[in-house]
Formats: C-alpha cells, sequence, structure tokens
C-alpha cells in the first residue's frame, strides 16, 4: 500500500509498505478521508512537541472497516476513531482522564497515523459512524477538542468567553460554546477566519487584534466586566502570554493550543484574579458522542469547514501551500 512519510521537518515522500495484516482485538481500516489538522501543519514546520521523525501523519479520519471483531461492528461500515491510545491503569485513567494519560500514544503523533491507505488500530478506539457522511466523520475529532475544552471550562449559558485563534480548534470551541448558551466572542489577526466566523456563527462578536484595539473592544462587548473564560487556541507564544490580561476577575484561562517554549505569567496579574490556570488535552468518547449527536440534530454543520480536497496522490505537493495564509484554508480535506 501506498503511504505518505514525513521524514524530516519540510519533507514528505510516498513509500510502499506491506497492508497491515488483522489480529485478534484490532481491526483493519480503509482510511476513506483524512482531515489535515495544526498537528500535522506543526510537524511539517518542525514546531510540535512531543514529535519523532520519520512519521506517518494523520489522525482525523473517516473510515470503512475491511475486517473485524469488535462487537457491534460490521464489515463496510463506516466509522471514525479516537486517536489517543490510553494505557488504562495510570493515575488519569484511574481518574476517568484516558485524554491526558501518563503513556498517552496519539495516532499520528507519538505513533504512525492514517496518512496510507489501510490501517489497523485496537476494537475499543472505534466509534459508530451513525450515518454521517465520510466528510463529517473526518471533522469529529477536531470538534471533539472543542466540546472538551468548553466542557472542562464548565462554560455556562450567558458567560461572556473569549476564544484567541480562530483556526479550525479554536472553531471547535465557539461551536460548544454557543451551544452551551455563552456570549462568544473571537479574536484573530487573520481577516479570512474572522468573516469565516460572522458568515457561518450568528451572534458571534469578532474581534481583529491587529486593526483595533482588543481590549477596548472587549470591555465594550462585556460591558466593563471582561471575559470569564478565555480560551487560548492559537498555540502562539505572544497570543498565550498576553491572553492573561483580558480575563475577568476570578475567571479561567484554558490552554488549548500548544506550545514547546516556556509560557510567562505575571504573577501579581493571575494572583488578583484569583484566577484558574487549565490546560485542555484531547478529548474523551463523552465528547466524541457529543459532537456526533449535535451534527445529527443540524447545531453543528462541519460541511462548512471545509475549503480545500486534495487527492491522497497529490498531497505531498500540495501540503506545503496549506500552511501559506494567502491560500485562505479552513479546513483541507484529503480524499481517495
Amino acid at each position: 500500500m501506498k503511504v505518505l512519510v514525513c521524514k524530516t521537518p519540510g519533507e514528505l515522500e510516498y513509500v510502499e509498505m506491506n497492508k497491515p495484516v488483522p489480529e485478534p482485538g484490532k481491526t483493519l481500516l480503509k482510511v476513506e478521508r483524512i482531515g489535515i489538522c495544526g498537528t500535522d501543519l506543526h510537524a511539517y514546520e518542525g514546531t510540535q512537541p512531543y514529535f519523532n521523525y520519520p512519521r506517518v501523519l494523520g489522525h482525523e479520519l473517516a473510515l470503512s472497516i475491511v475486517e473485524t471483531d469488535a462487537a457491534g461492528f460490521s464489515v463496510g461500515q463506516l466509522v471514525t476513531l479516537i486517536p489517543y491510545f490510553n494505557c488504562g491503569h495510570c493515575i488519569a485513567c484511574k481518574m476517568g482522564k484516558p485524554n491526558c494519560c501518563v503513556e498517552m500514544s496519539v495516532f499520528g503523533v507519538h505513533s504512525d497515523g492514517g496518512m496510507c491507505e489501510y490501517i489497523l488500530i485496537p476494537n475499543e478506539a472505534l466509534i459508530d459512524g451513525k450515518g454521517l457522511s465520510v466528510e463529517e466523520l473526518a471533522l469529529i475529532e477536531p470538534l471533539a477538542i472543542g466540546a472538551h475544552a468548553v466542557r472542562r471550562a464548565n462554560v455556562q449559558p450567558n458567560e461572556n468567553v473569549l476564544v484567541i485563534g480562530a483556526g479550525p480548534i479554536g472553531l471547535g470551541i465557539i461551536e460548544f460554546a454557543r451551544i452551551a448558551g455563552a456570549n462568544v466572542m473571537v479574536m484573530d489577526v487573520n481577516e479570512h477566519r474572522l468573516d469565516f466566523c460572522k458568515k457561518i456563527m450568528d451572534s458571534v462578536f469578532v474581534i481583529n487584534s491587529q486593526k483595533e484595539l482588543a481590549m477596548e473592544r472587549i470591555l465594550e462587548i462585556t460591558k466593563s466586566e471582561m471575559p470569564t473564560v478565555v480560551f487560548d487556541a492559537t498555540g502562539n507564544l505572544h497570543a498565550i502570554n498576553q491572553g492573561l490580561s483580558y480575563l475577568a476577575h476570578g475567571g479561567k484561562y484554558v490552554l488549548v493550543g500548544l506550545q514547546k517554549e516556556d509560557i510567562s505569567i505575571s504573577h501579581p496579574e493571575f494572583h488578583k484574579r484569583e484566577a484558574t490556570l487549565m490546560s485542555s488535552r484531547n478529548a474523551t468518547k463523552l465528547d466524541f458522542n457529543q459532537v456526533i449527536e449535535s451534527i445529527e440534530v443540524g447545531k453543528i454543520k462541519p460541511m462548512n469547514y471545509i475549503t480545500h480536497v486534495i487527492s491522497f496522490d497529490k498531497l505531498s505537493t500540495k501540503f506545503s501551500s496549506l500552511i501559506d495564509p494567502s491560500n485562505q484554508v479552513i479546513k483541507a480535506m484529503v480524499s481517495f
């Protein structure tokens, strides 16, 4: 089978590998669609933490079952997967937090992922597609990250929420903060992404921090109360360090984007707010199920996010273009 390998930062190469051999407790799957996420792009750029090369990228997947012994699943069925493989016995797993397992292995990050024709995964990672399209299934994982972040922050109706970063993960946070009933603001420097938010999301306030005074705009929107939850979905060091300044006293600052360097926060500013600093990592089955249910009832329309479709055969030459802001990528989808 054909496999696309990220050999080193900036270098992708197709290689031929043997098709995986089925074994008990695992399911053989044909890859139907791949969503390209920030992790893939950062790995290509060489800025992704927890990463070693060479690596097969890809963990936002729509799949069809080729062979399985998983109860309740059958050959030909469309599925997606939870790509965070956990140990089941560490302190986090015992606390019901498999998404931050001590021995976490993320498919496509710590182990080779789905940029290939076939994969073999543990049965417990399968998620029933519930009749969703292959494009919708490939978008469940990034949306689940947003759902998890909002659930972790316990966002409440009418709460003022600021999402910094309007990329795919930020969009998922915005969606589920809206579903929770919050008053949502989104800040970015990319006018195209902000226009996209205005177009597909009702009642979301957009702030371009390069073109307007962000603090004044936030004070205006919140009637000087400031956001009680601030999410960083950028992973940008400057944005992370700046984000605390937008937080209300008594609020929560939730880091969803990932940065390789040390972050720096003013202790007096943090302390006087009696602020809560939180990280939000990956997602759980509960979050995946919430995303599927939200799509089923029409609360979220993930097809709106797909702006670029690339054939797997052309992905190696097209991949670098996805990083260029001038190409106005919201979500790129790989087809077979």
